[in-house]
């Protein structure tokens, strides 16, 4: 065990797989798609970690037989890195087992290592713009929508995920201090940027009014209605009327809708330019990726605005745009055309109800807000963010199973299973506090055999292994993303969390993990604890990405 630490002092999951896949193909491009699958089941977890299915080897080898030297070899040169304890070829393919008691050693003896955001390596400084379309404009509380709250929420956690790889993060637009809008986000955690105390940007606006002027693609004076609108419902405050489709066509552009012809410009729309180029124009990073993230009913007029802003900047080469477009929420029942607030009043009402019912009177006070305005935040961050962003969402706001703790896909029932180990942890303090228990030893006095219950591995395996991996998926696509549209994993971490909570919730209602206060058992609740320590870590470090307070108590 000694010697493969000091090999590995870090397993990766992903490091594995590369060094397996390059074990079993030999040096050179590889070809043909994966050969090694790591397991995930309990069921197939007591038996193996790693299988190179025959179907998948019979494409390097004949019959998906791989020669005997060549695992040989494998184990030679890759049991200690790897923490192979057996490697075996049967008829349903090759199949590593791990090392289970190195590998609880080594991670749960270096949790930061495995619990903490892992900063993607880069040479070069990024910074990355995410700008929420539905808060454009000073839109009033009435408009926003359920719709519109969902790319609000999106723009939030993937602010914090965004700076936890390292980049440089902007939220834009910048909202006035102490607006309706500005104190609802705050009910829901949302940060957000306040306006600065400025001219609003009003010099910038006049200097892009002169290029605008200027421009070849723009055309002066009294402006048509486009076909099918009468003149009279022109919008106020037009000043220009752009060319789009000839900008796109003479650019060579891909990607955009065809049917964008000419744009009638309002002053609007310079502010909100400004107010993109003031902020890449402050920083000094080679790159600058501006990703606007919009609804997919207001993704049109947002393609006008970025092309409008590529004429406006054609000398700033440094800027992409990308726009990440977020389905419509389709709400069914009676309530289906309520606001965005409407909608947070209406789950907190609920939330509110449901703790009155589970615990009467002792729901009063300010920390019993606090509670309420917290599970009230989880559960909707998880209800509007744990489906992928281009796909519609569906909600029934007849139904309640998003604040009940027993519907496992809510954002309540991962909170409950958090609030869980709090109340795990606080017992075994008390319990030391009463001389029941002694304190908790170093680390390395710990004999991680102890864990042999399978939801054990399962857990350190399928969750707090490829936890720094999970936040990294989130953000893979930014930089292999072609054309404007962007899609990205923002519904990684919430359902990461509520399969993590399932299976937590699994194994702690089957493990007494604090045992009878008798010396023999110590180590093995130690051990447990430990395990635990790092599932609390994971918990928080992922709701934190979520703007979520973990709760101390069920």
């Amino acid at each position: 065990m000694e010697a493969a630490m000091a090999v590995a002092p870090e397993f990766s999951l992903s490091a594995c797989s590369a060094a397996l896949e390059a074990a079993l193909r030999g040096p050179g491009p590889a070809q043909g798609g994966r050969v090694w699958f790591k397991e995930r089941s309990e069921c197939n977890l007591r038996g193996r970690d790693w299988i190179a299915p025959r179907a998948a080897l019979s494409k390097l080898y004949p019959r998906g037989q791989v020669p005997e030297d060549l695992i040989e070899r494998l184990l030679s040169e890759y049991r200690q890195r790897l923490y192979i304890q057996s490697c075996k070829q049967t008829d349903k393919g090759v199949m590593i087992r791990l090392d289970h008691p190195a590998l609880f050693m080594q991670v749960l003896s270096n949790l930061p290592l495995y619990t903490r955001p892992l900063k993607a390596p880069s040479a070069r400084k990024k910074c990355v713009i995410l700008n929420c379309v539905a808060l454009q404009g000073n839109k009033g509380l009435e408009s926003l929508t359920v719709s519109h709250l969902r790319t609000i929420l999106l723009v939030d956690h993937l602010a914090v995920v965004l700076r936890q790889q390292g980049c440089i993060v902007h939220t834009t637009p910048n909202l006035p201090q102490n607006t309706s809008a500005c104190n609802f986000l705050k009910l829901l955690r949302v940060t957000w940027p306040s306006a600065r105390q400025s001219t609003s940007n009003e010099g910038r606006v006049s200097i892009l009014k002169k290029i605008l002027s200027e421009s070849v693609y723009t055309q002066l004076g009294k402006f048509e209605a486009p076909s099918g609108q009468a003149h009279d419902t022109l919008p106020k405050d037009v000043v220009f009327n752009v060319h789009l489709r000839q900008f796109v066509k003479e650019k060579e552009l891909e990607g955009y809708d065809t049917n964008l012809d000419v744009a009638l410009v309002q002053e609007e729309a310079l502010r909100q330019i400004a107010e993109l180029q003031d902020i890449v124009l402050q920083e000094d990073a080679e790159e600058c990726l501006v990703i606007h993230v919009v609804g997919c009913e207001e993704q049109f007029q947002q393609q006008k605005s970025d092309l409008l802003w590529q004429i406006l900047n054609t000398s700033l080469d440094r800027v992409t745009q990308k726009h990440l477009v977020c389905g419509p929420v389709k709400i069914t029942g009676k309530n289906s055309h309520i606001s965005a607030v409407q909608y947070f009043q209406f789950r907190r009402s609920q939330m509110q109800e449901a703790s009155v019912m589970k615990y009467g009177n002792l729901v009063q006070g300010d920390s019993w807000d606090e509670i309420i305005s917290n599970m009230t935040s989880a559960s909707i961050r998880f209800e509007l963010l744990a489906t992928a962003h281009r796909s519609a969402l569906n909600l029934n706001l007849t139904q309640a199973v998003n604040i009940s703790t027993k519907g496992t896909k809510s954002g309540a029932f991962v909170m409950y299973n958090c609030a869980r180990l709090a109340t795990l942890f606080d017992h075994f303090n008390k319990s030391v506090q009463q001389g029941l228990y002694p304190k908790f030893p170093e680390t390395s006095q710990l004999n991680f055999s102890a864990l042999q219950e399978e939801g054990e591995w399962l857990l350190l395996y399928n969750y707090i292994l490829p936890f720094r991996e999970v936040l990294c998926q989130t953000a893979q696509s930014l930089n292999s993303a072609k054309g404007i549209r962007l899609t990205i994993n923002t519904e990684t971490v919430c359902k990461f969390l509520v399969n993590l909570s399932i299976d937590f919730s699994s194994y702690y209602n089957r493990v007494h993990i604090l045992g009878e206060p008798l010396e023999h058992l110590f180590n093995q609740m130690f051990a447990r604890l430990q395990l635990m320590k790092a599932l609390r870590e994971v918990f928080h470090t992922a709701l934190g990405t979520l703007h979520i307070a973990p709760p101390n108590q069920l």
